[in-house]
């Protein structure tokens, strides 16, 4: 049995970020065996990131921390909350996290044909933080009078903590669902411009995702590590 979720599109569908460049005759549809492939798989890789997903996020990321005085008497460790030693921060932010498919490694095994059907077996989605701002007037701090205000590193530490957070909280988010859906709509219609009928296509993906095989689609690469 295949392992693939699949999106069997019956209804219209409207384009989305990439077409094709084919045009559909007023005959009926219908599938071409030996044309149509390399062209598929040409125009398929143009799109090379296809972003189908946007969620804008508001996080709150807080921190807080206690002085305590550590020590031993009479061979019995101590630990003692100081008073007036406590320390909090409550940094508001907000952060762009968008999903997309890679389509520059895909080829013809991505690709199965059976008569005029057609499936297109698509690359999981990956998972990115494309901007994220900090609102600087709105920062709160609770400095208790035995210490010292947070520094600037140690925001900016709190900072990429936070938007680590919002990457990892994708799951929850059905981001990936979203995403995959989002792709079946736009190329849908560039598999129509190339002669296929809609009944005749599918689009598939991996059917279920481990907690460790999401990780995998997180990518940190636009996070800069302080």
């Amino acid at each position: 049995m295949r392992k693939y979720v699949v999106f069997m599109l019956l209804a219209a569908m409207t384009a989305g970020g990439c077409t094709g460049d084919g045009e559909s005759s007023g005959e009926e549809p219908r599938y071409q065996s030996i044309d149509t492939l390399p062209m598929l798989v040409m125009q398929i890789q143009k799109c090379s990131r296809l972003y189908t997903t946007e969620y804008r996020i508001h996080k709150i990321v807080t921190h807080d921390d206690v002085l305590q005085l550590k020590g031993s008497v009479l061979k019995q460790d101590i630990s003692i909350r100081m008073p007036m030693g406590e320390r909090k921060i409550a940094i508001p932010m907000d952060a762009t996290v968008k999903a997309f498919i890679d389509f520059s490694q895909f080829s013809e095994k991505n690709v199965e044909r059976n008569g005029d059907k057609i499936t297109l077996l698509l690359p999981d989605p990956k998972i990115v933080l494309t901007s994220s701002k900090i609102d600087q007037k709105s920062i709160k701090q609770f400095v208790g009078l035995t210490r010292a205000r947070f520094s600037d590193e140690e925001m900016s530490h709190y900072e990429q903590q936070g938007r680590e957070a919002i990457i990892q909280s994708a799951e929850k988010m059905g981001i990936v669902e979203t995403a995959r859906a989002s792709a079946a709509r736009t190329l849908i219609p560039m598999l129509e411009q190339m002669g296929y009928r809609e009944q005749d296509i599918t689009i598939a993906f991996r059917k279920n995702l481990s907690q460790n095989s999401f990780r995998s689609l997180l990518d940190f690469s636009t996070i800069e590590k302080k």
